[in-house]
């Protein structure tokens, strides 16, 4: 059972020099998350670079995000394969090792009709107890989900939550407008992500909380008591880092911000490559100035 609200980063697999998984640094990362009062980890998405990790290496970090949060936040599993069948195994899988719940995206490579995704998506929460969350994300992954097919998807109790990024930030209102409370619905672009909760989301799939999950955190927690100036404060000055989200660079852009708040190195893995020349003292640039005027927060933890 998983309670689908607040901020859930989506976090960067950690790397050493040579290539290696550097489970040192990702401890130290999810400790920070953890400390700073996340509600839970979405593990293995574009974030965290899954396209280029090993089975084992899945594996290694899905048991040991576990053995570091210990029960007190759900550990969600990303899926985005290209076959049904492949699909179904990872989210047994996910179950079997004591996962608590699965992000599901629709089918990687193939266009898929609205039928054939809809198709895709029931034929995983068949196979598998753990609650769901649909990623819509039309920008990216080329289809959208849309009403309609959520309607047709209701059928599957375990399908709870979307994580909406289609950045047409009204389509929050028409999910909470066409079916109440029957899905949870998070917003999944940072630039959008004091906006979504203001007009209704129950939480926030973060990319840049990887590097500042406290500023995100507080964000949630300020606007959920209706704190809206407040939030709007530390929003302003997140703004030019959330933007580093929203790039194919964002890996890249997220581990330099990683970088110079302790709890991450730049390392990527081949095919990506570190950013370098102009845009890196673009980006660099950004992180320099914001470090200089972080926001001091308030007790976001205890607000009433």
């Amino acid at each position: 059972m998983i309670k689908w609200e607040g901020v859930m980063p989506a976090v960067t697999t950690k790397f050493t020099s040579d290539d290696k998984l550097d489970l040192f640094m990702f401890e130290k990362n999810i400790k920070a998350q953890m400390e700073s009062g996340v509600h839970g980890i979405i593990l293995g998405g574009t974030l965290g670079e899954a396209s280029t990790l090993t089975q084992n290496e899945k594996e290694v970090l899905i048991k040991e995000t576990l053995l570091i949060t210990d029960g007190k936040i759900p550990v969600i599993i990303n899926i985005a394969e290209q076959s049904t069948t492949d699909a179904i195994a990872v989210a047994r899988h996910a179950e079997s090792v004591g996962a608590h719940g699965l992000m599901v995206l629709p089918p990687m490579r193939y266009k898929a009709t609205d039928f054939e995704t809809v198709t895709y998506f029931k034929a995983i929460a068949n196979s598998t107890s753990l609650p769901i969350m649909i990623y819509n994300n039309p920008i990216d992954y080329k289809i959208e989900v849309t009403l309609d097919m959520f309607e047709d998807m209701a059928v599957c109790e375990n399908i709870q939550a979307i994580k909406e990024s289609t950045r047409d930030i009204t389509n929050v209102i028409r999910l909470k407008n066409k079916f109440g409370n029957r899905y949870k619905v998070f917003t999944g672009v940072d630039t959008l992500g004091l906006e979504s909760l203001v007009i209704g989301a129950d939480g926030w799939v973060a990319g840049l909380v990887c590097a500042y999950p406290a500023e995100t955190v507080a964000i949630y927690e300020l606007v959920k008591v209706g704190k809206i100036k407040e939030a709007m404060e530390i929003y302003s000055w997140f703004m030019p880092l959330l933007e580093l989200d929203i790039s194919p660079q964002l890996v890249q852009n997220i581990k330099l911000a990683e970088v110079a708040t302790g709890i991450g190195t730049e390392n990527v893995r081949a095919p990506r490559l570190p950013l370098q020349g102009v845009e890196r003292e673009r980006v660099l640039g950004i992180i320099e100035k914001a470090m200089k005027s972080r926001p001091i927060l308030p007790d976001y933890k205890n607000l009433k």
